[in-house]
């Protein structure tokens, strides 16, 4: 592919239903040279924050501080010269007029606090996948995004594959027909019940106790919420946001169903959200759990249900579940690639075909294969980058625009954590994705709108 300039890249980014966000006046990228560094803070230097910290050391851009509520953390060595912080807000009040962008690697019920404080000052983020632990504050996000002309990208990789892009403007081209059914899978599953934690341990000098609870409802330091958050509802979101947040992009982004949240109409666009699980689980995640997503028609786009399954694989095998996706598939559903978590992945099942993804979205095939034999390659009309992160760095100098931007992915984390609700209250819900409401469960649509602990605030 030829490499392309920044005319063509604004003319063809909406090409295929992309929804970049194309930055104008942003305060912070609007003064900036092709070849200026970024100042580039990181809040949470765990394992994703220590990645990033080590990318952006080795690269072309400057990190110039961290922060983190353990002050162990990183187990990388960090040049004197960088800032180092355990609270977040006093980082962004010190150094304000320093720092350009800011990535966010907390755990999930942080996410938001972070993204959002940044954003209203001008900075902008990047956030590890899910972005918001609540519906609540994703819409928060996506509008705090948009009111601030700042550069967004969620932690998702996959979209920034060739393999991705191509396959989403083969679908939105007509390649594989219709659309109508979607399957993802994840072989994984939740613990299934757990009680909280009872005794109380002495909080240890390196942790900010405080600032790691951040938003969440106070209790006292147990060694298990730290080591765990990601089990607990409290503080993580499950497969759904750990692993859904790279599954459904495709199908999301492809089909078209972030329209649902632009559209007027009462009722028009509502999204019916049913749930099975092995049992119901109020501080942790079931041992399984089916859903289904119905969405209404889009525009020429005709209904789409998509079917989300998390369990052990011998649990999907004993449900029958993998046999019938492998005979949708026509073919093994494990990739032979080395791909991302090669046993898990996404199915779209056309009139014309069936695509077949990774997990992560990054590697696609067109089914059967003998019928799509030009599928492969660059994309033609979304542009080629070099890496997620590297797409980021590039809409902060105002550079084009991001794939993954809170636009895209504040829709499908709200759909996603509409289903961590199904779970809970055992009913079929309606959301109304314009009003960020359920609209037949009482407690359902409180459960999207959590308090805040006192003191915090988006």
């Amino acid at each position: 592919m030829t490499s392309m300039n920044r005319r063509d890249f604004l003319r063809t980014a909406t090409g295929a239903g992309a929804s970049f966000l194309v930055l104008r006046d942003s305060r912070s990228a609007s003064g900036f040279q092709a070849n200026e560094k970024l100042n580039i803070a990181i809040v949470g230097v765990g394992e994703r924050g220590t990645y990033h910290a080590r990318t952006i050391l080795s690269g072309s851009h400057s990190l110039v501080a961290i922060c983190d509520a353990d002050k162990n953390r990183p187990a990388l060595k960090i040049p004197p010269e960088v800032s180092r912080y355990q609270d977040f807000r006093k980082m962004l009040d010190e150094m304000e007029k320093r720092i350009d962008a800011v990535l966010v690697a907390t755990t999930d019920h942080n996410h938001a606090a972070v993204s959002a404080a940044a954003m209203k000052r001008g900075k902008h983020v990047y956030c590890e996948k899910p972005i918001a632990h609540d519906v609540r504050e994703a819409r928060a996000l996506r509008q705090i995004a948009r009111q601030q002309k700042v550069a967004t990208q969620m932690g998702n990789q996959g979209m920034s594959s060739d393999s991705f892009r191509r396959t989403l403007e083969l679908i939105q081209e007509g390649a594989v027909g219709e659309v109508r059914e979607v399957h993802a899978w994840y072989v994984f599953g939740g613990s299934g019940p757990r009680e909280a934690p009872k005794d109380s341990v002495p909080v240890p000098d390196y942790l900010d106790w405080d600032v790691w609870l951040g938003p969440a409802r106070f209790r006292p330091y147990h060694l298990l919420w730290v080591n765990s958050s990601y089990g607990w509802r409290d503080f993580g979101t499950g497969c759904l946001g750990g692993g859904g947040s790279h599954s459904i992009n495709l199908a999301f982004k492809a089909l078209k169903l972030g329209e649902l949240w632009e559209a007027g109409g009462e009722g028009k666009a509502n999204i019916r959200v049913e749930a099975e699980t092995s049992e119901r689980c109020i501080e942790s995640f079931p041992r399984w759990e089916i859903l289904r997503f119905d969405f209404p028609a889009r525009g020429p786009l005709p209904p789409v249900r998509m079917n989300w399954y998390n369990a052990p694989e011998p649990e999907l095998r004993r449900m029958g579940i993998w046999e019938r996706l492998e005979k949708i598939a026509g073919r093994s559903l494990e990739w032979k690639d080395g791909s991302w978590t090669p046993r898990s992945g996404t199915l779209l099942v056309g009139s014309k075909g069936v695509v077949h993804t990774n997990a992560h979205n990054s590697s696609c095939a067109l089914l059967p294969e003998g019928d799509f034999p030009n599928s492969g390659g660059p994309p033609r009309k979304l542009p080629h980058v070099e890496g997620h992160q590297e797409e980021w760095f590039r809409a902060c100098k105002g550079e084009g625009g991001t794939l993954s931007n809170f636009d895209h992915a504040g829709p499908a984390i709200e759909l996603l954590l509409v289903g961590n609700v199904a779970t809970l209250v055992g009913q079929t819900l309606e959301f109304d994705p314009v009003a960020c409401k359920v609209v037949n469960n009482a407690e359902a649509d409180a459960l999207l709108r959590p308090k805040y602990r006192e003191g915090w605030s988006l």
